[in-house]
């Protein structure tokens, strides 16, 4: 992925991600497969909140560690 295109997933948030929050909602897909959430390093925190009290949080990477796959 072009870094251009990696905008933070946040409600109108405009800023560069830096970090890809990767989650599944158990109820809705299998256990392989993984959404992804763009966060910039302010939105980071709340978007990660949000997911883990949901217990859908499965990992956090930098977005330079993206592949394809992710999605």
């Amino acid at each position: 992925m072009v870094a251009a295109e990696l905008v933070c997933s946040a409600k109108g948030c405009r800023n560069e991600a830096t970090r890809a929050l990767l989650w599944n909602n158990p109820r809705l897909h299998d256990e392989v497969r993984r959404k992804v959430w763009l966060a910039c390093p302010e939105h980071e925190p709340s978007l990660g909140d949000f997911l883990r009290l949901r217990g859908f949080l499965r990992d956090v990477i930098d977005v330079a560690d993206l592949t394809e796959a992710h999605g």
